[in-house]
């Protein structure tokens, strides 16, 4: 067999082999789990779709939820709670979305809100400090902040307030750094890819959107796509709304999704379009092309960001991308902290 279609018979061998449990014709296989330790169902899927038309998948997923074990994730509320909130749990959630309904949405809702917060809390400290610029030694501010703690100033205001018995200092006048700031204002555009593949991609973006939108001067906007597109910038500033509202699967049409993002812009010298995929685009590449030529040539700054897998490899067509790359788009694999400080290098050469 080729290697694809070596992909093939382990995707299909992953469901269909439960089908010969108790004959004895072969081995018990282990079956699929949401535990990280094992079989990856999220990765399972975008294996599906990757492969098989979708025709087929959508066989294939209704026979995952209704003969090999997988209904009670969509229609047990008990059986989900007590489930581990982890990323691979959101990316099932997420792709099993439609199936949801009553106790076990709102179930859903509340696993998918947790997972986020933590991611947040993750980046945000990272992307913040990226973005909110550098230090300025010569000016100080009232804002307390860890990261800006100008301690040599801090012990030189202090030392009238030495306390001679503990031999300590008593700090009653902390310092800080002021930081200089660019107040033009930038349009950031996200479109982003939401074929099934791209789960990763998608929740990271959702997650960053909803930090960039909470920064000064910053306005975002966030659309996802496949064969159609979906503005939700609306819900830009709540992850989880986002999210909700994502359809992961489906085609890949990005050209039309550039075209809509173009209408978007408000001043190309002041803008920023991220476009988030793995650029296998499902159509003739001619409209992606001249969508990307044109916003180039009227100073948009485009970047195009590769899907990362679970262990942040890079997974894109590479062929397509070097045409993207003619066109004046900056391809590149990065994670959401080193996306924020390219961003920032952007934002402040101008």
């Amino acid at each position: 067999m080729s290697a694809r279609e070596g992909r093939m018979e382990a995707a299909l061998d992953f469901l269909y082999s439960r089908e010969y449990k108790g004959r004895g014709v072969r081995e018990r296989p282990r079956a699929g789990s949401l535990d990280p330790s094992q079989i990856n169902i999220p990765t399972w899927l975008g294996e599906v779709r990757e492969l098989f038309p979708r025709e087929t998948v959508e066989i294939i997923e209704k026979h995952a939820l209704d003969r090999y074990g997988l209904t009670e994730l969509v229609t047990d509320k008990e059986t989900l709670e007590k489930l581990e909130p982890n990323m691979e749990l959101l990316k099932t959630l997420l792709t099993f979305r439609g199936h949801l309904q009553g106790e076990v949405l709102e179930a859903a809702r509340r696993i998918i809100r947790q997972v986020v917060e933590e991611l947040k809390k993750k980046l945000e400290t990272e992307v913040r400090r990226a973005l909110s610029g550098r230090l300025n030694k010569f000016r100080h501010s009232p804002q307390k902040a860890a990261q800006n703690f100008d301690w040599r100033d801090t012990i030189r205001r202090n030392l009238k307030h030495y306390d001679v018995k503990r031999r300590q200092i008593i700090l009653q006048e902390p310092r800080f750094f002021a930081r200089n700031t660019r107040v033009l204002p930038w349009q950031v555009i996200l479109c982003v890819d939401q074929s099934g593949s791209m789960a990763d991609s998608v929740i990271h973006s959702a997650v960053m959107a909803g930090i960039l939108a909470g920064m000064p001067m910053v306005r975002v906007k966030i659309v996802v796509f496949d064969t159609s597109v979906v503005d939700l910038s609306e819900h830009v500033d709540d992850p989880v709304e986002v999210l909700m509202s994502v359809q992961l699967g489906g085609g890949t049409n990005i050209g039309a999704a550039l075209t809509y993002c173009e209408g978007l812009i408000e001043n190309p010298h002041r803008t920023v379009l991220a476009l988030v995929s793995d650029f296998c685009e499902g159509v003739a590449p001619g409209v992606m092309l001249s969508a990307c030529a044109r916003m180039n040539e009227a100073g948009v700054k485009l970047i195009g960001l590769a899907s990362l897998d679970q262990t942040a490899s890079p997974i894109y067509d590479h062929a397509m991308a070097e045409r993207l790359a003619e066109q004046g788009v900056h391809i590149a694999a990065l994670t959401p902290k080193h996306f924020a400080e390219w961003l920032a290098k952007i934002i402040k050469s101008r």
